[in-house]
């Protein structure tokens, strides 16, 4: 993962831990989601993970705060959750609160992080190869 200033100063203002868990979630998108953008949103507080500067051409957003961290799903409602992993009650988004570092590397996020990307091919019309 390319350092960026910018988005190190952000974390920089959280506690360590959050700190931490923030840098390990973003290695994780950034290698499971090719070619992925990577945005500071001041405003939002948030880091969003997009393949564009639309809101449909976003996949997830990390979410810091004072009590701690949040993995954002863009379409979180679509997504299959055999773990039991998202929370929220939006129309349309989901979230995982980030509790350890052992969550982070779990199969159940990558398999989110999967689906939500073949959601986000599906919504743009990139078919899958047979």
């Amino acid at each position: 993962m390319t350092p960026n200033p910018e988005i190190e100063e952000f974390l920089s203002q959280y506690d360590e831990k959050i700190f931490q868990h923030a840098q390990k979630l973003r290695q994780l998108l950034i290698t499971h989601l090719p070619d992925i953008t990577e945005q500071l949103d001041m405003k939002a507080k948030m880091i969003a993970y997009c393949y564009g500067q639309k809101y449909v051409e976003l996949i997830c957003v990390i979410i810091p705060s004072k009590k701690g961290l949040k993995l954002g799903f863009n379409r979180g409602t679509e997504l299959p959750d055999p773990a039991g992993l998202l929370e929220g009650t939006g129309k349309i988004s989901r979230y995982i609160p980030i509790k350890s570092a052992d969550q982070i590397e779990s199969p159940a996020i990558t398999e989110l992080l999967t689906k939500a990307l073949e959601i986000y091919k599906e919504r743009i019309g990139i078919k899958k190869p047979d």
